[in-house]
């Protein structure tokens, strides 16, 4: 049975469904969902390519990162990592590597947590990250729902360890939250998915209190012909991984705006399908087989962190992020291995990729939340203290 065959079949028997659950199954179901199946949609030859898949200088420079964080609450005997959707693995692998070269203090008191709910990645988590799973220095968690919950799975027979409350956490998630399931609101109310004659076919009913209420507080109403995303798996989920930080941070990286940007009108209907690097409007046209996203309200995330009594910063480009950080010793993380010329021409331009308007610089905002960190020590971190130092 087909994915699509499969959501026919339940829209016959509970009638049409919400959006946000037509997305969900579409990315997510445990055989047929688009992140469930295989792990070959990363990477340049696949649908889409993440920062982590252009140089290890993007792990390299987090880990800086992190190491200075790591400073800045008191540099504890014992920190974790958590990553929400690492994917293959890669930046975990760069991020544990580096620190283990270039921050050894850091790298001893580091757990490095990763979360992810694919199987398939999973396996390829297993093959990437395997020095460092066997050593007990990274751990995998499986995601078990959209709304956040997630079950401890051992890598093989080692058990993780209870987190105490006093252990600080970096919550890290990159491209994480635009996968999440959305709910789309337009003047016709909340969209439903129906499926006549082997077509999906979009209705409208009356709009929840709970979507309502979001729009009042961190988003814009539909206008007439417009469409706006709710992402109220996304609230729920960084309701909970919020509320789990006694101390520490939160950095999300990812296609993002705030509710002003949207008064202004900007990010109004960015819901989108990828496949093989080219973007459509049209959800429905391959269920499973291709990638659905929507733009992060970072607004509203951060309403959340506030909620949780965490600091939010407001939000800067990866280019200002990654300048912040890499500056101060003109990227030498980036061309360390370079022995000859032309490798260094190469880095250079995988780095430029990262951090130009041209390339992934200012398609990417990161948020930085902090809690029962000075607030000095928090404004002071390089990545966020670009163009300040001059």
């Amino acid at each position: 049975m087909s994915l699509r065959e499969k959501i026919e079949q339940e829209i016959r028997a509970r009638g049409p469904i919400p959006f946000s659950h037509y997305m969900e199954l579409c990315l997510y179901d445990e055989t047929l969902g688009y992140y469930s199946r295989n792990a070959a949609q990363f990477g340049k030859a696949g649908d889409f390519y993440t920062s982590s898949d252009v140089h290890a200088v993007f792990g390299r420079l987090l880990a800086r990162q992190f190491e200075e964080m790591w400073r800045a609450l008191g540099s504890p005997a014992e920190i974790v990592i958590k990553e929400l959707g690492p994917g293959r693995g890669l930046f975990a692998q760069d991020v544990l590597d580096w620190s283990e070269k270039k921050f050894p203090d850091f790298f001893r008191a580091l757990r490095y947590v990763l979360i992810e709910r694919s199987p398939a990645l999973r396996q390829r988590i297993e093959a990437t990250m395997a020095r460092h799973l066997k050593s007990g220095k990274a751990e995998l968690e499986e995601g078990k729902n959209g709304k956040g919950s997630t079950s401890v799975v051992p890598y093989k027979r080692t058990n993780i360890r209870a987190l105490a409350p006093e252990v600080p956490v970096l919550l890290f998630a990159n491209e994480f939250f635009d996968a999440l399931p959305v709910e789309i609101l337009s003047t016709h109310g909340s969209l439903h998915i129906d499926a006549h004659n082997g077509r999906f076919v979009e209705c409208w009913v009356p709009a929840s209190a709970e979507e309502l209420e979001f729009l009042d507080r961190y988003s814009i109403h539909p206008e007439e012909n417009e469409r706006v995303e709710v992402p109220l798996a996304a609230q729920r989920h960084a309701d909970e991984l919020f509320a789990a930080i006694d101390r520490g941070f939160a950095l999300i990286i990812d296609y993002g705006y705030t509710r002003a940007e949207q008064l202004a009108g900007r990010h109004r209907g960015t819901l989108k399908a990828i496949r093989q690097h080219s973007v459509s409007a049209n959800p429905y046209e391959a269920p499973g087989e291709q990638d659905i996203t929507a733009d992060v309200n970072f607004t509203a995330l951060a309403a959340v962190a506030e909620k949780h009594g965490m600091q939010a910063r407001k939000p800067i480009t990866q280019s200002q992020f990654l300048l912040g950080i890499g500056e101060p010793n003109e990227f030498a993380d980036a061309f360390e291995d370079c022995r000859l010329p032309q490798e260094r021409a190469k880095v250079a331009l995988q780095l430029k990729h990262l951090v130009t308007p041209a390339g992934m610089g200012e398609s990417f905002d990161v948020l930085a939340v902090s809690k029962g960190i000075d607030g000095g020590k928090v404004s002071a971190l390089s990545g966020l203290s670009f163009g300040r130092r001059h």
